[in-house]
């Protein structure tokens, strides 16, 4: 969409200054106030808010999900003092990482103590009462922006909240805060003309990841326990893996995108999905728990008419495993995270370790960048032009700048949907053939852990399930150690985006970012996922480095 929007002459350049006024005057109405600055910062922020925070605004902001809503459903803790200790970690993380688009500092304390003037009258509101939750900026929020990272589309107001949103707040969640996304969405990194980089609050040097990079990097922080991030591409894994977290991108069409926006609403080459965020594995499975429990189906029959399947955990698991796609190498530590898994995996009784050669991972780049953008661009252009703000190098490579991109046809639409759902058939047979017993595929997120600000140019790891409509989750592992993770001088990269990764990685530049691994499952195996992933996590004792503490 192209939302009719008069700015009255402003540039773009005053319309996103006033989006940043904005922001920071939410900030300011946090109570009791964080400091407006910080003398000194290292590039590790991680520990930071601790610092200006009380020692019971610790605990409650790094409790794991399940006690604290314990605590909150017996009411020892109230709902307001939950939302105040998170929207005060929410405005130090802003101050830290530049995460936030906006605190709701009104809505939000409002909300808590309507939820707890209802436990003191009775039962808990639902599943989640009193839990606060973050969402990305362009999933809708009732009389809020939704921009989709475009200046011009500022002032475009939500008319209701999104589907997702009515689920989570009817479960009795909070709404405190809304993160920052990249210009136009299609980025792995999180940077736009409305509010400027994000960073990694590991290494700020490096990205949090796009396009949910603002919820990597504010859960990262603990300024949040569970958020919304949306995922086409990777979007959801990216910044779940650069910042150390969990991230879900569940099967498409298990859960709403009713109250969305993006320049791509309406384009179904490649499906889009909504999914959850999380310091904690116990936050994606009670996310989706809660959201599936619902029925979503019941007003939206474009969904998966499927709730939340509770499995027995499996007696016998077959992992295969993708050591390196054949495009971009994977660099030392992603090698290493690899190594440490499979070789615990491989002591165990109950699980078997096969390597799983990636099939044509290659050509599915090729045709990815078709789909990703058949109009050439054009529709994203579209959407800059509302404005005149200027294209950004990154999404100016993705949506026109990439080897590949044209302007298709409508026939050629036609062919190349046609070719991937050829790609997804002959995939499914190899994998039903080649290994029919590998219940999940173990891979990188990327090559690198998290890398240098402007150079996330290949999606490979992640999109290829994005095409396949795979669900995907990421998970923390360890750690960049200098000791261990020293770069091959010797290697020869096999091509340009190899070159690009292979020059990006430095030992002392990926300092203190942490490493992630993906598991990947069938379409709508989104439980046995989960499941395999718990097992995996249980067994194996990961993660094996705690980037978070």
């Amino acid at each position: 969409m192209t939302p009719n929007i008069d700015h009255k002459g402003a540039t773009w350049q005053e319309i996103a200054q006033k989006v940043r006024d904005h922001r920071d005057i939410t900030v300011e109405k946090i109570e009791p106030a964080i400091p407006t600055q910080f003398d000194y910062l290292p590039s590790r922020v991680i520990d930071v808010p601790r610092q200006h925070l009380s020692a019971a605004e610790v605990e409650i902001t790094e409790s794991p999900i399940d006690s604290l809503l314990s605590s909150l459903a017996i009411g020892k803790l109230t709902s307001l003092e939950v939302t105040k200790a998170f929207l005060r970690r929410a405005a130090i993380a802003q101050k830290l990482t530049n995460c936030v688009y906006e605190l709701l500092p009104e809505r939000a304390i409002a909300r808590a103590k309507e939820l707890d003037e209802a436990l003191a009258k009775g039962e808990p509101v639902g599943p989640l009462h009193g839990l606060p939750i973050s969402v990305k900026e362009h999933i809708g929020v009732e009389g809020r922006d939704c921009t989709a990272g475009f200046v011009g589309w500022v002032g475009n107001k939500s008319p209701y909240d999104a589907n997702i949103l009515k689920i989570l707040l009817k479960a009795g969640a909070v709404l405190y805060v809304r993160t920052t996304e990249p210009q136009g969405l299609m980025v792995l990194e999180t940077c736009s003309n409305i509010t400027g980089v994000t960073t990694n609050p590991h290494n700020t040097s490096l990205t949090p990841g796009g396009s949910s990079g603002g919820e990597g990097a504010l859960l990262a922080l603990r300024g949040s326990p569970l958020g919304i991030g949306s995922d086409i591409g990777g979007s959801i894994r990216s910044p779940a893996g650069n910042c150390g977290i969990y991230g879900l991108r569940p099967t498409p069409a298990r859960l709403p995108l009713i109250g969305l926006e993006a320049f791509s609403i309406g384009c179904e080459t490649v499906m889009g999905a909504i999914g959850p965020m999380s310091p904690t594995l116990d936050g994606i499975e009670l996310f989706m728990k809660t959201v599936l429990n619902s029925r979503p189906w019941d007003d939206d029959l474009s969904l998966h008419q499927m709730p939340w399947r509770v499995l027995e955990p499996s007696k016998k698991l077959t992992v295969g495993v993708i050591w390196d796609d054949g495009v971009v190498k994977p660099s030392p530590p992603v090698q290493r995270a690899l190594k440490e898994v499979v070789e615990k995996l491989k002591a165990l009784p109950d699980v078997d370790v096969i390597d799983w050669a990636p099939y044509k991972h290659d050509e599915a780049m090729k045709l990815l960048t078709k789909l990703y953008a058949p109009d050439g661009g054009r529709a994203f252009a579209k959407g800059l032009a509302t404005s005149g703000e200027p294209w950004l190098p990154l999404p100016e490579f993705t949506m026109k700048g990439s080897p590949g991109v044209e302007d298709l046809e409508q026939h050629d639409i036609w062919k190349y949907t046609k070719d991937r759902e050829i790609f997804r058939y002959m995939y499914l047979q190899e994998w039903n053939n080649a290994a029919p017993t590998m219940d999940v595929i173990l891979s990188p997120v990327g090559p690198l852990p998290a890398p240098p600000h402007g150079t996330s140019k290949y999606w490979g790891y992640t999109s290829i399930w994005n095409l396949l409509d795979y669900p995907g989750i990421v998970f923390p592992v360890t750690k960049v150690n200098p000791e261990l993770d020293a770069k091959d001088e010797s290697y020869k990269p096999r091509n340009e985006m190899d070159k690009l990764y292979y020059d990006n990685y430095s030992v002392d530049g990926q300092k203190d970012a942490p490493v992630a691994l993906q598991l990947v499952a069938k379409k709508l195996y989104d439980e046995e996922l989960v499941e395999a992933l718990k097992t995996i996590k249980r067994e194996i004792s990961l993660p094996f480095v705690n980037s978070l503490a």
